[in-house]
Protein backbone atom coordinates (compact mmCIF):
# COMPACT_ATOMS: atom_id res chain seq x y z
CA UNK A 1 0.00 0.00 0.00
CA UNK A 2 2.71 2.17 0.65
CA UNK A 3 4.59 4.33 -2.59
CA UNK A 4 7.90 2.93 -1.77
CA UNK A 5 9.41 0.07 -0.79
CA UNK A 6 12.20 -2.65 -0.54
CA UNK A 7 13.59 -5.75 1.15
CA UNK A 8 17.09 -6.20 0.65
CA UNK A 9 19.49 -8.79 2.01
CA UNK A 10 21.63 -7.35 4.61
CA UNK A 11 24.56 -9.87 4.03
CA UNK A 12 24.63 -9.83 -0.15
CA UNK A 13 23.37 -6.80 -0.61
CA UNK A 14 21.18 -8.35 -3.51
CA UNK A 15 17.42 -6.14 -3.42
CA UNK A 16 14.57 -9.01 -3.53
CA UNK A 17 11.46 -6.46 -3.90
CA UNK A 18 11.40 -2.94 -4.94
CA UNK A 19 8.40 -0.59 -5.65
CA UNK A 20 10.20 2.83 -6.65
CA UNK A 21 13.18 2.68 -4.79
CA UNK A 22 14.80 5.12 -6.75
CA UNK A 23 12.47 8.21 -6.08
CA UNK A 24 13.26 10.72 -3.27
CA UNK A 25 10.81 10.97 -0.75
CA UNK A 26 10.80 12.64 2.64
CA UNK A 27 12.36 10.38 5.52
CA UNK A 28 10.21 12.16 8.57
CA UNK A 29 12.69 10.58 11.54
CA UNK A 30 13.76 7.53 10.25
CA UNK A 31 16.55 9.91 9.57
CA UNK A 32 17.37 9.57 13.62
CA UNK A 33 19.08 5.86 12.20
CA UNK A 34 21.83 7.72 10.13
CA UNK A 35 22.38 10.09 13.51
CA UNK A 36 22.59 7.61 15.62
CA UNK A 37 25.54 5.64 13.55
CA UNK A 38 27.47 9.15 12.95
CA UNK A 39 27.07 9.29 17.28
CA UNK A 40 27.94 5.97 17.54
CA UNK A 41 31.24 6.21 15.44
CA UNK A 42 32.48 9.67 17.22
CA UNK A 43 31.21 9.30 21.09
CA UNK A 44 31.52 7.09 24.03
CA UNK A 45 28.48 5.95 25.65
CA UNK A 46 29.29 7.53 28.95
CA UNK A 47 29.79 11.52 27.77
CA UNK A 48 27.59 13.80 28.86
CA UNK A 49 25.15 15.80 26.68
CA UNK A 50 23.95 19.06 27.74
CA UNK A 51 21.18 20.42 25.96
CA UNK A 52 21.45 23.50 25.14
CA UNK A 53 19.02 26.19 24.50
CA UNK A 54 19.16 25.44 20.44
CA UNK A 55 19.29 21.83 20.75
CA UNK A 56 15.81 22.19 23.01
CA UNK A 57 13.81 24.99 20.99
CA UNK A 58 15.23 24.40 17.14
CA UNK A 59 12.10 22.12 16.79
CA UNK A 60 9.01 22.30 15.30
CA UNK A 61 6.14 24.10 17.62
CA UNK A 62 4.07 20.37 17.09
CA UNK A 63 6.89 18.01 17.33
CA UNK A 64 6.64 17.79 21.21
CA UNK A 65 9.27 17.28 23.38
CA UNK A 66 9.06 13.38 24.31
CA UNK A 67 11.46 13.11 27.57
CA UNK A 68 10.76 17.07 28.62
CA UNK A 69 14.19 18.19 28.71
CA UNK A 70 15.26 21.71 29.16
CA UNK A 71 18.22 24.01 28.79
CA UNK A 72 20.77 22.93 31.17
CA UNK A 73 19.59 19.19 31.31
CA UNK A 74 22.31 16.62 31.11
CA UNK A 75 22.02 13.12 30.38
CA UNK A 76 24.40 10.52 29.16
CA UNK A 77 25.36 10.08 25.05
CA UNK A 78 23.68 6.40 26.25
CA UNK A 79 20.29 7.90 27.86
CA UNK A 80 20.34 10.17 24.48
CA UNK A 81 20.11 7.57 21.62
CA UNK A 82 17.87 5.43 23.70
CA UNK A 83 15.56 8.45 23.60
CA UNK A 84 16.40 8.78 19.97
CA UNK A 85 15.72 5.54 18.67
CA UNK A 86 13.09 4.57 21.10
CA UNK A 87 10.63 7.41 20.97
CA UNK A 88 11.92 9.79 18.36
CA UNK A 89 13.00 12.54 20.55
CA UNK A 90 14.06 15.63 18.29
CA UNK A 91 15.63 17.56 21.37
CA UNK A 92 17.61 14.53 21.60
CA UNK A 93 19.27 14.51 17.80
CA UNK A 94 20.03 18.40 17.97
CA UNK A 95 21.73 17.66 21.51
CA UNK A 96 23.93 14.72 20.01
CA UNK A 97 24.25 16.62 16.63
CA UNK A 98 25.72 19.73 18.54
CA UNK A 99 28.05 17.14 21.14
CA UNK A 100 29.41 15.29 18.13
CA UNK A 101 30.13 18.05 15.78
CA UNK A 102 30.18 20.99 17.54
CA UNK A 103 26.93 22.40 15.89
CA UNK A 104 23.65 21.25 14.24
CA UNK A 105 24.88 22.56 10.60
CA UNK A 106 28.68 21.04 11.84
CA UNK A 107 27.00 17.88 12.04
CA UNK A 108 24.83 17.70 8.96
CA UNK A 109 27.85 17.92 7.09
CA UNK A 110 29.20 14.61 8.75
CA UNK A 111 25.85 13.33 7.62
CA UNK A 112 25.91 13.58 4.18
CA UNK A 113 29.75 12.84 3.88
CA UNK A 114 28.31 9.98 5.56
CA UNK A 115 25.93 9.34 2.64
CA UNK A 116 28.70 9.85 -0.04
CA UNK A 117 30.81 6.94 2.13
CA UNK A 118 28.12 4.83 2.10
CA UNK A 119 27.31 4.78 -1.50
CA UNK A 120 24.52 6.91 -1.02
CA UNK A 121 23.59 8.86 -4.58
CA UNK A 122 20.10 9.99 -4.38
CA UNK A 123 19.58 11.17 -1.10
CA UNK A 124 20.40 14.24 0.78
CA UNK A 125 20.16 15.50 4.67
CA UNK A 126 19.71 19.29 6.43
CA UNK A 127 19.23 18.44 10.17
CA UNK A 128 19.66 15.42 12.31
CA UNK A 129 16.05 14.78 13.54
CA UNK A 130 14.09 14.15 10.43
CA UNK A 131 11.97 17.20 10.44
CA UNK A 132 10.33 19.44 7.77
CA UNK A 133 13.13 20.81 5.56
CA UNK A 134 12.05 20.94 1.11
CA UNK A 135 16.10 19.86 0.89
CA UNK A 136 15.72 16.64 3.20
CA UNK A 137 15.10 13.63 1.20
CA UNK A 138 15.85 9.99 0.64
CA UNK A 139 15.24 6.99 -1.89
CA UNK A 140 14.35 3.80 -0.92
CA UNK A 141 17.38 2.16 -2.19
CA UNK A 142 19.82 4.79 0.16
CA UNK A 143 17.80 3.91 3.19
CA UNK A 144 18.42 0.50 2.98
CA UNK A 145 22.27 0.89 2.56
CA UNK A 146 21.93 3.28 5.36
CA UNK A 147 20.54 0.71 7.39
CA UNK A 148 22.80 -1.91 6.88
CA UNK A 149 25.38 -0.03 7.44
CA UNK A 150 23.81 0.81 10.92
CA UNK A 151 22.46 -2.55 12.13
CA UNK A 152 26.32 -3.77 11.25
CA UNK A 153 26.81 -1.21 14.68
CA UNK A 154 26.12 -3.89 17.60
CA UNK A 155 25.55 -1.10 19.71
CA UNK A 156 23.02 0.61 17.48
CA UNK A 157 21.41 -2.86 17.54
CA UNK A 158 21.65 -3.17 21.09
CA UNK A 159 19.77 0.18 22.10
CA UNK A 160 16.89 0.35 18.81
CA UNK A 161 15.98 -3.47 20.42
CA UNK A 162 14.76 -2.51 23.69
CA UNK A 163 11.19 -2.36 24.20
CA UNK A 164 11.88 -0.22 27.44
CA UNK A 165 14.58 2.11 28.90
CA UNK A 166 14.99 3.92 32.41
CA UNK A 167 16.29 7.25 31.80
CA UNK A 168 18.55 9.37 34.28
CA UNK A 169 16.53 12.18 36.33
CA UNK A 170 16.40 15.15 34.32
CA UNK A 171 14.82 19.29 35.78
CA UNK A 172 11.21 18.17 35.33
CA UNK A 173 11.68 14.32 36.07
CA UNK A 174 14.16 14.00 38.96
CA UNK A 175 13.37 10.69 39.74
CA UNK A 176 14.00 9.55 36.27
CA UNK A 177 11.54 8.09 34.03
CA UNK A 178 10.56 4.96 31.34
CA UNK A 179 10.86 5.27 27.51
CA UNK A 180 9.19 2.21 25.64
CA UNK A 181 9.71 1.77 22.04
CA UNK A 182 7.62 2.36 19.31
CA UNK A 183 8.26 0.32 16.47
CA UNK A 184 5.00 -2.17 16.70
CA UNK A 185 6.90 -5.03 14.98
CA UNK A 186 9.56 -5.10 17.90
CA UNK A 187 7.42 -4.83 20.75
CA UNK A 188 4.00 -6.62 20.25
CA UNK A 189 4.26 -9.96 22.06
CA UNK A 190 0.51 -10.72 20.74
CA UNK A 191 0.22 -13.70 18.32
CA UNK A 192 -2.95 -12.23 17.47
CA UNK A 193 -2.10 -9.12 16.29
CA UNK A 194 -1.16 -7.98 12.80
CA UNK A 195 1.92 -6.82 13.95
CA UNK A 196 3.50 -9.71 15.61
CA UNK A 197 7.06 -10.43 14.08
CA UNK A 198 9.21 -12.18 16.47
CA UNK A 199 11.85 -11.87 13.64
CA UNK A 200 12.19 -8.32 14.41
CA UNK A 201 15.03 -7.30 16.00
CA UNK A 202 15.20 -3.51 15.57
CA UNK A 203 14.04 -0.27 13.41
CA UNK A 204 12.78 2.94 13.37
CA UNK A 205 8.91 4.92 13.00
CA UNK A 206 8.46 8.10 11.02
CA UNK A 207 5.58 10.40 10.21
CA UNK A 208 5.38 14.09 8.29
CA UNK A 209 2.12 14.96 7.19
CA UNK A 210 4.71 15.68 3.87
CA UNK A 211 6.51 11.76 4.17
CA UNK A 212 3.31 10.19 5.48
CA UNK A 213 4.48 7.08 7.47
CA UNK A 214 7.83 5.57 7.11
CA UNK A 215 9.41 2.59 8.22
CA UNK A 216 12.42 0.87 8.44
CA UNK A 217 12.81 -2.98 9.87
CA UNK A 218 15.75 -4.90 10.58
CA UNK A 219 15.09 -8.91 10.94
CA UNK A 220 17.01 -12.25 11.53
CA UNK A 221 15.78 -15.47 10.67
CA UNK A 222 17.62 -18.80 10.05
CA UNK A 223 20.76 -16.83 10.25
CA UNK A 224 19.58 -14.46 7.17
CA UNK A 225 19.64 -10.64 7.76
CA UNK A 226 16.99 -8.72 6.05
CA UNK A 227 16.16 -4.70 6.08
CA UNK A 228 12.88 -3.29 5.06
CA UNK A 229 12.04 0.36 4.32
CA UNK A 230 8.94 1.70 3.64
CA UNK A 231 8.80 5.22 2.41
CA UNK A 232 4.70 7.22 1.84
CA UNK A 233 3.12 4.22 4.03
CA UNK A 234 -0.35 4.50 5.20
CA UNK A 235 -1.19 4.69 9.02
CA UNK A 236 -1.15 1.08 10.45
CA UNK A 237 -1.00 -0.50 7.40
CA UNK A 238 2.85 0.95 6.62
CA UNK A 239 3.54 -1.88 9.61
CA UNK A 240 1.77 -4.50 7.59
CA UNK A 241 3.78 -3.30 4.28
CA UNK A 242 7.18 -3.72 6.54
CA UNK A 243 6.41 -7.35 7.76
CA UNK A 244 5.15 -8.98 4.62
CA UNK A 245 8.32 -7.69 2.65
CA UNK A 246 10.32 -9.38 5.10
CA UNK A 247 7.90 -12.52 5.07
CA UNK A 248 8.44 -12.45 1.30
CA UNK A 249 12.41 -12.01 1.66
CA UNK A 250 12.65 -14.87 4.26
CA UNK A 251 9.89 -17.24 2.39
CA UNK A 252 11.26 -17.03 -0.93
CA UNK A 253 15.09 -16.60 -0.94
CA UNK A 254 18.38 -18.20 0.45
CA UNK A 255 21.99 -16.85 0.83
CA UNK A 256 24.81 -19.24 -0.18
CA UNK A 257 28.12 -18.46 1.22
CA UNK A 258 30.50 -18.56 -2.10
CA UNK A 259 33.59 -19.92 -0.91
CA UNK A 260 31.84 -23.24 -0.08
CA UNK A 261 30.03 -23.84 -2.98
CA UNK A 262 32.39 -21.97 -5.84
CA UNK A 263 35.90 -24.08 -7.46
CA UNK A 264 36.16 -22.10 -10.79
CA UNK A 265 39.44 -20.06 -10.36
CA UNK A 266 40.47 -21.66 -6.87
CA UNK A 267 40.99 -25.28 -7.91
CA UNK A 268 43.58 -27.14 -10.21
CA UNK A 269 46.55 -25.89 -11.97
CA UNK A 270 45.09 -23.80 -14.56
CA UNK A 271 46.91 -20.60 -15.33
CA UNK A 272 44.63 -17.63 -14.60
CA UNK A 273 45.91 -14.47 -16.30
CA UNK A 274 44.62 -11.26 -14.76
CA UNK A 275 46.05 -7.79 -14.76
CA UNK A 276 47.46 -8.43 -11.03
CA UNK A 277 49.49 -10.89 -12.77
CA UNK A 278 49.53 -14.64 -13.86
CA UNK A 279 47.83 -17.30 -10.86
CA UNK A 280 47.85 -21.25 -10.42
CA UNK A 281 44.28 -21.66 -9.99
CA UNK A 282 45.20 -22.86 -7.02
CA UNK A 283 46.82 -20.10 -5.22
CA UNK A 284 43.83 -18.41 -5.32
CA UNK A 285 40.99 -18.29 -2.97
CA UNK A 286 37.43 -16.59 -2.40
CA UNK A 287 36.90 -13.95 -0.13
CA UNK A 288 34.61 -16.37 2.78
CA UNK A 289 32.45 -13.53 4.00
CA UNK A 290 30.92 -13.39 0.48
CA UNK A 291 27.51 -14.19 0.25
CA UNK A 292 24.94 -14.64 -2.69
CA UNK A 293 21.26 -14.48 -2.76
CA UNK A 294 18.78 -16.81 -4.95
CA UNK A 295 15.44 -17.34 -4.83
CA UNK A 296 14.13 -20.84 -4.04
CA UNK A 297 14.10 -23.37 -6.10
CA UNK A 298 17.18 -21.92 -8.00
CA UNK A 299 20.73 -23.69 -7.37
CA UNK A 300 24.19 -22.08 -6.80
CA UNK A 301 25.00 -23.29 -10.17
CA UNK A 302 22.56 -21.22 -11.66
CA UNK A 303 24.09 -18.23 -11.11
CA UNK A 304 25.97 -16.24 -13.60
CA UNK A 305 29.40 -15.56 -12.77
CA UNK A 306 32.39 -12.96 -14.71
CA UNK A 307 35.48 -12.20 -13.55
CA UNK A 308 35.99 -8.63 -13.66
CA UNK A 309 38.87 -5.90 -13.12
CA UNK A 310 39.40 -4.88 -9.43
CA UNK A 311 37.76 -1.62 -8.28
CA UNK A 312 40.38 1.27 -7.85
CA UNK A 313 40.08 0.50 -4.38
CA UNK A 314 39.81 -2.95 -2.82
CA UNK A 315 41.96 -5.86 -0.64
CA UNK A 316 45.52 -5.92 -0.40
CA UNK A 317 45.08 -9.37 -1.75
CA UNK A 318 42.15 -9.22 -4.29
CA UNK A 319 43.57 -9.95 -8.13
CA UNK A 320 39.82 -10.15 -9.11
CA UNK A 321 36.03 -9.09 -8.17
CA UNK A 322 33.69 -11.99 -9.25
CA UNK A 323 30.30 -10.60 -9.75
CA UNK A 324 26.86 -13.05 -9.88
CA UNK A 325 23.69 -12.41 -11.31
CA UNK A 326 20.55 -14.27 -11.82
CA UNK A 327 17.86 -13.34 -14.57
CA UNK A 328 20.32 -10.08 -15.08
CA UNK A 329 20.01 -8.79 -11.68
CA UNK A 330 23.16 -8.67 -9.30
CA UNK A 331 23.04 -10.95 -6.40
CA UNK A 332 25.95 -10.43 -4.59
CA UNK A 333 29.50 -10.06 -5.36
CA UNK A 334 33.11 -12.09 -4.21
CA UNK A 335 37.06 -10.83 -4.53
CA UNK A 336 39.05 -13.68 -5.64
CA UNK A 337 42.34 -13.29 -3.36
CA UNK A 338 45.76 -14.03 -3.72
CA UNK A 339 46.85 -16.89 -0.55
CA UNK A 340 49.21 -15.80 1.64
CA UNK A 341 52.67 -16.02 0.45
CA UNK A 342 51.89 -15.48 -3.29
CA UNK A 343 53.74 -12.69 -5.19
CA UNK A 344 51.02 -10.22 -6.67
CA UNK A 345 52.32 -8.07 -9.37
CA UNK A 346 52.98 -4.44 -8.49
CA UNK A 347 53.67 -5.40 -5.10
CA UNK A 348 54.95 -2.68 -3.12
CA UNK A 349 56.84 -4.27 0.19
CA UNK A 350 57.74 -0.60 1.69
CA UNK A 351 54.32 0.76 1.06
CA UNK A 352 52.93 -0.27 4.36
CA UNK A 353 55.77 -2.33 6.27
CA UNK A 354 58.23 -0.87 8.76
CA UNK A 355 61.60 -0.24 7.56
CA UNK A 356 63.69 -3.43 8.00
CA UNK A 357 66.22 -3.40 10.83
CA UNK A 358 69.07 -2.85 8.51
CA UNK A 359 67.33 0.17 7.23
CA UNK A 360 66.71 1.09 10.50
CA UNK A 361 70.18 0.98 11.67
CA UNK A 362 71.52 2.34 8.90
CA UNK A 363 68.86 5.54 9.21
CA UNK A 364 69.79 5.57 13.14
CA UNK A 365 73.92 5.23 12.35
CA UNK A 366 73.10 8.49 9.93
CA UNK A 367 71.29 10.42 12.70
CA UNK A 368 74.13 9.78 15.02
CA UNK A 369 77.20 10.95 13.03
CA UNK A 370 75.12 13.61 11.96
CA UNK A 371 74.70 14.93 15.43
CA UNK A 372 78.46 13.80 16.13
CA UNK A 373 79.43 15.86 13.75
CA UNK A 374 78.78 19.24 15.37
CA UNK A 375 81.15 17.32 18.62
CA UNK A 376 84.78 18.58 18.70
CA UNK A 377 86.34 15.19 17.03
CA UNK A 378 89.38 13.30 18.97
CA UNK A 379 91.43 11.26 18.56
CA UNK A 380 89.69 7.21 18.63
CA UNK A 381 91.95 6.25 21.00
CA UNK A 382 90.80 9.00 23.67
CA UNK A 383 86.80 7.75 23.77
CA UNK A 384 85.61 7.92 26.78
CA UNK A 385 83.10 4.82 28.53
CA UNK A 386 81.03 7.59 29.19
CA UNK A 387 81.76 9.60 25.31
CA UNK A 388 80.58 5.48 24.06
CA UNK A 389 77.29 5.18 26.51
CA UNK A 390 76.41 8.74 24.74
CA UNK A 391 76.61 7.06 21.44
CA UNK A 392 74.75 4.27 22.70
CA UNK A 393 72.11 6.64 23.68
CA UNK A 394 71.99 8.80 20.49
CA UNK A 395 71.59 5.36 18.03
CA UNK A 396 68.47 3.85 20.66
CA UNK A 397 66.69 7.23 20.76
CA UNK A 398 67.19 7.51 17.25
CA UNK A 399 65.92 3.98 16.65
CA UNK A 400 63.03 4.78 18.90
CA UNK A 401 62.04 7.77 17.16
CA UNK A 402 62.15 6.04 13.86
CA UNK A 403 60.23 2.82 15.19
CA UNK A 404 57.65 4.84 16.65
CA UNK A 405 57.14 7.45 13.26
CA UNK A 406 57.00 4.19 11.36
CA UNK A 407 54.66 3.10 13.12
CA UNK A 408 52.78 6.08 12.86
CA UNK A 409 52.41 6.22 9.27
CA UNK A 410 51.56 2.50 9.02
CA UNK A 411 48.92 2.63 11.17
CA UNK A 412 47.28 5.42 9.34
CA UNK A 413 47.89 4.28 6.17
CA UNK A 414 46.08 0.61 7.08
CA UNK A 415 43.21 3.38 8.63
CA UNK A 416 42.44 5.02 5.38
CA UNK A 417 42.95 1.50 3.71
CA UNK A 418 40.32 -0.21 5.50
CA UNK A 419 38.16 2.82 5.30
CA UNK A 420 38.66 3.06 1.46
CA UNK A 421 37.90 -0.86 1.23
CA UNK A 422 34.77 -0.12 3.36
CA UNK A 423 33.61 2.89 0.96
CA UNK A 424 34.29 0.63 -2.35
CA UNK A 425 32.47 -2.15 -1.23
CA UNK A 426 29.32 -0.21 -0.58
CA UNK A 427 29.86 1.56 -4.01
CA UNK A 428 29.75 -1.71 -5.49
CA UNK A 429 26.14 -2.31 -3.52
CA UNK A 430 24.65 0.70 -5.82
CA UNK A 431 24.99 -0.61 -8.78
CA UNK A 432 23.28 -4.10 -7.14
CA UNK A 433 19.91 -2.52 -8.78
CA UNK A 434 20.45 -2.86 -12.36
CA UNK A 435 18.94 0.80 -12.72
CA UNK A 436 20.97 3.61 -12.71
CA UNK A 437 19.77 4.98 -16.22
CA UNK A 438 16.25 4.67 -14.66
CA UNK A 439 17.78 6.64 -11.32
CA UNK A 440 19.21 9.14 -13.38
CA UNK A 441 15.61 9.93 -15.32
CA UNK A 442 13.69 9.93 -12.31
CA UNK A 443 15.67 12.34 -10.59
CA UNK A 444 15.89 14.80 -12.75
CA UNK A 445 12.14 14.51 -13.27
CA UNK A 446 11.82 15.48 -9.18
CA UNK A 447 13.95 18.02 -9.42
CA UNK A 448 11.80 20.15 -12.14
CA UNK A 449 9.08 19.74 -10.50
CA UNK A 450 10.47 21.07 -7.40
CA UNK A 451 11.64 24.04 -9.87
Amino acid sequence: MAEAGIVMDMDSGAILYGQNIHLPYYPASITKILTALIVLENCNLQDTVTFSTTAVNQVEADSGNKISVVAGDELSVEDCLYSLLLVSCNQAANALAEHTAGSIPAFVDMMNEKLVELGCQESHFENPSGLNNDNQYVSAYDMALIAQAAYDNDTLVEISSSTTHKIAPTTQNPDGFTIRGEHRLCVTEDPSSPYYYPEAVAGKTGYLIKAGNTLVTYAVKDNRRLVSVILKGQPRQYFVDGKALLEFGFRSFQDYTVADYESRYVTGNETINLDKGSFQASDLMIDPDSVITLPNGATFEDADISLGALPEISPDNAVALLTYSYNDRTIGTAYLLAKDGVTIDGDDPDTETAPSDTDASNTAASVATASNAEKPQRPHKNISVAGVLITMLIVLLALGMIGLVSWFIYSKKKEARLLAERRERRRQRLKRSGDEEEFERLLNEYKNKKK
